[in-house]
């Protein structure tokens, strides 16, 4: 029989600098209501210059290793990288002080988290690891242009972290089963235009503002209901489950009315469907382990509870994966 990867612990991290809608600037001509109204956002946090995506992760990652360093892989799910090169995981394993462990990063927008477990579970069933430290780290401070309201108003800088283990497939925490796809053909909705190998093939300087990121929000309102509506349909066939079995849903942190209209098609009841959003904003990658951490600390999370995650992002990529809720430890608070 295969192994399963099963989740063990679980820890976020978010900068101390919280930015509320009062506190956005003025020129971008929006109120509190309004912001709240569109999105379901209140604030999100962010970081001080000179903060990159390995200083939140180790946040995050100290949080959840808790002094434990017995793990032989070390997955980092990200898409604002230090460096285009080399990944981030390495860097972030030496300074943890992990050694010569396997370590690379996974590149998935918001869908990373569900990627990057999706790989780690690969990887233990295969019997190449045997306990698994998963980050999953944004800062999309660095990304966002001044001048661009609209993604301004949604996107914070957060980690969060989990760490699995080898064990048996009918345990609570182990990882079911997971739905991915995507759709390249849609890749221009979510995209920094420079920077990498297709711009720098045309021997021409980026134009004005193309090493900002850039969304087309309303088209990606769309897909991400239809996606992330029918991925979580088709992982529940697959395990076995139905919807309606479903006693906790936790979406990729985006938008409240995607949110909710995911829900709406799954037929789910709107107190089974938790997350953070309006604390955090969406934190890419991290927004789905910050809402776990967030809804276990805050008693939502019970133990033997059906729970379904589910991401969409760039790429276009979305994917979902269920476990039944193990009983967890303490999960720390989000700041010191």
């Amino acid at each position: 029989m295969t192994a399963a990867c099963v989740l063990e612990r679980l820890a976020g991290w978010v900068p101390p600098l919280r930015v509320t809608n009062d506190q956005l600037p003025e020129s971008w001509g929006v109120t509190d209501a309004w912001v709240r109204s569109r999105t379901g956002i209140a604030g999100r946090h962010r970081v001080e210059p000179g903060t990159a995506t390995s200083d939140i992760a180790v946040e995050a990652a100290e949080r959840v290793l808790a002094g434990d360093r017995s793990v032989d892989t070390v997955v980092l799910a990200t898409s604002t990288p230090d460096h285009p090169l080399p990944a981030t995981a390495p860097a972030l394993a030496a300074r943890l002080g992990l050694g010569t462990v396997a370590a690379f990063d996974v590149s998935a927008v918001c869908s990373g988290f569900v990627y990057a477990l999706a790989t780690a579970a690969g990887l233990v069933g295969a019997g190449l690891a045997e306990r698994v430290l998963l980050v999953a780290a944004d800062v999309y401070s660095t990304l966002l242009d001044p001048e661009d309201r609209s993604a301004g108003i949604v996107f914070g800088d957060g980690a969060g972290a989990v760490l699995l283990r080898r064990g048996e497939p009918g345990e609570p925490g182990a990882l079911l089963g997971f739905d991915l796809g995507t759709d390249g053909a849609h890749a221009d909705l979510i995209t920094v235009p420079a920077g990498g190998s297709r711009h720098r093939a045309t021997g021409q300087p980026p134009a004005q503002g193309d090493h900002f990121f850039r969304m087309q929000g309303s088209e990606v309102y769309k897909h991400a209901v239809v996606r992330m509506s029918g991925s979580v349909r088709a992982l529940a066939d697959r395990i076995g489950w139905r919807t309606e079995d479903i006693d906790r849903f936790i979406g990729h942190q985006a938008n409240a009315r995607i949110l909710s209209s995911v829900c709406e098609r799954l037929d789910l009841p709107p107190q089974r469907c938790v997350g953070n959003l309006a604390e955090v904003g969406n934190t890419g990658a991290a927004s789905i382990p910050l809402a776990l951490a967030h809804a276990h600390r805050e008693g939502l999370l019970r133990p033997g509870q059906r729970v379904v995650l589910t991401g969409f992002g760039g790429g276009l990529t979305w994917g979902s994966t269920a476990l039944v809720w193990p009983d967890l430890q303490h999960v720390p608070a989000l700041n010191p």
